[in-house]
């Protein structure tokens, strides 16, 4: 059993550390600390050698921090979950060796987590009522996938992206309307001031459950290059483009919903932080299916839901040793293809 839990995430670039504590049956958050890394602003992505010395330097500080603000120590911990993969290689390896040598000294329980996973687990640390079986839109910055998932730790795949996913769509577009790094809130921001003029084209969305971005990221350069006022245009092509992607996000959402017929969605990753998103997932599909999206804060990279993907694991009786490796192409447990 599982009573107190520190989970640390670093894949990429959030250093993040949180506290699970056991209420009842239950694991409810005591603490969430995420340090994000500016430094990254400046290449107008993320740099991986730099992303790695950053862990190294604040993960001790924030999670010092973290169990601080629970209240407790590491003394009182007895479990301890970690991102292992998928993810950048070095940063991965951070959180990792100083999980392994935390819990080797303190003789405490360790738990290696697929960061995908702990998305789809998000929305359960605000919304206790969620439980499968229901649809899961993973949507991030490496990621874009349909998931039908009939119990907790089993996961159907119905479709993923064939090339780029949304949120690395989103970044190459602002970076196309020189918007800076991250894209994704600056092209929201901006789109609340357009109007969808372009009509840009929906890749796929008659088609099945997968995805594809790449074209209308490059109708959207199209579009850039062609204006002869991008400072009068920039706002329109910034909502045209989202207008396209998220319709192309809710259709198949839709439909997978439709044929599953599950009557739950999930909408979960770092573009569910997108409001227009989760507001046209709610609004679409109406009383088709209930719409469970994380505050904006469990839906970045961050540590809550490594924990609360871990939580689940360890009371499912499944641990990792001492030999756990960093694993930037981590297997998903419990995924299957359709």
């Amino acid at each position: 059993m599982v009573d107190t839990l520190l989970a640390i995430e670093t894949s990429c670039d959030e250093t993040s550390a949180a506290v699970l504590r056991r209420d009842g049956s239950v694991p409810v958050l005591s603490s969430l600390v995420v340090l994000s890394q500016d430094v990254h602003e400046v290449f107008g992505g993320v740099v991986p050698e730099l992303a790695s010395r950053a862990h190294l330097q604040t993960l001790d500080p924030v999670v010092a921090k973290a169990l601080e603000a629970a209240h407790t120590d590491l003394d009182e911990i007895d479990s301890i979950a970690v991102t292992a993969g998928p993810g950048l290689v070095g940063s991965l390896l951070v959180g990792v060796c100083y999980a392994k040598a935390l819990a080797a000294a303190g003789g405490k329980k360790m738990i290696g987590v697929n960061h995908l996973e702990g998305h789809v687990f998000a929305p359960l640390i605000g919304d206790p009522e969620l439980a499968p079986p229901f649809v899961a839109l993973l949507v991030s910055g490496g990621h874009t996938m349909l998931l039908d998932v009939p119990k907790w730790g089993h996961y159907r795949m119905l479709g993923q992206t064939r090339d780029d996913a949304a949120g690395e769509a989103f970044d190459k577009v602002a970076a196309i309307l020189d918007l800076g790094y991250p894209g994704g809130p600056a092209v929201e921001k901006l789109a609340e001031k357009g109007e969808d003029r372009f009509h840009f084209p929906r890749p796929m969305l008659s088609e099945g459950f997968d995805f594809s971005f790449s074209g209308l990221k490059t109708a959207v350069l199209y579009a850039a290059r062609d204006s002869d006022d991008l400072d009068r245009d920039r706002a329109d092509i910034a909502c045209s483009f989202q207008c396209a992607a998220i319709d192309v996000l809710v259709s198949k959402a839709i439909r997978a919903v439709k044929e599953t017929g599950r009557e739950t969605l999930i909408i979960s990753g770092g573009v569910a932080c997108n409001e227009t998103l989760a507001l046209a997932g709610k609004d679409r599909l109406g009383n088709l299916a209930r719409v469970s999206v994380a505050p904006a804060r469990l839906n970045t990279d961050n540590a809550a839901v490594i924990g609360r993907a871990g939580w689940f694991h360890l009371e499912e009786g499944t641990g990792s040793d001492a030999f756990l490796e960093a694993d930037p192409r981590m297997p998903w447990p419990g995924l299957e293809n359709a």
